[in-house]
This record gives C-alpha cells, sequence and structure tokens, in this order.
C-alpha cells in the first residue's frame, strides 16, 4: 500500500501486510536515517501494536510527524 503524508517532510509511506505482520516499510522523503530506523523497528510488528506506539507523535511545532501519519496509514489499513 501506498499511503501520501500530509503535514510532513516525507511525501509517500510504501509498506505491506503480510499474515497480519507490517513488513516493507519505506518512506519517500523525510529525516532518511530516523525513517529507516523506524521502518525496522516495525518489522514484524501488527498494525495494532505500531499504530498502539506511534499514534500521536508530534515533530516539533508541527501537529503530526511521519511515524503518526504511518499509524494514520495503518488504522485506514485495518
Amino acid at each position: 500500500m501506498t499511503y501520501r503524508t500530509s503535514g510532513t517532510c516525507s511525501q509517500s509511506i510504501e509498506f505491506d501486510i503480510v499474515d497480519g505482520k507490517v513488513t516493507g516499510v519505506k518512506f519517500l522523503g523525510g529525516c532518511n536515517g530516523n525513517l529507516q530506523g523506524i521502518a525496522k523497528l516495525v518489522e514484524g510488528m501488527t498494525p495494532e501494536e505500531v499504530i498502539e506506539r506511534l499514534e500521536g507523535i508530534k515533530c516539533g511545532f508541527r501537529s503530526t510527524s511521519c511515524p503518526d501519519q504511518f499509524a494514520k496509514a495503518l488504522k485506514e489499513y485495518v
């Protein structure tokens, strides 16, 4: 699935759900090192676990963040 982000430096997030687990997470744009780290940390987790951990995180003065946008994408998926 590809999710177009809003209010962040990243433009989109690609991911798959295989056997109920998050896999293949890739962010386009944004803080490359941090987003690669997030992608590796969530690999193999259920969408619900990722949503619980990432939802509501803010980036500086913004009302959202790349992790929060990923939680929104997963909520849309489930």
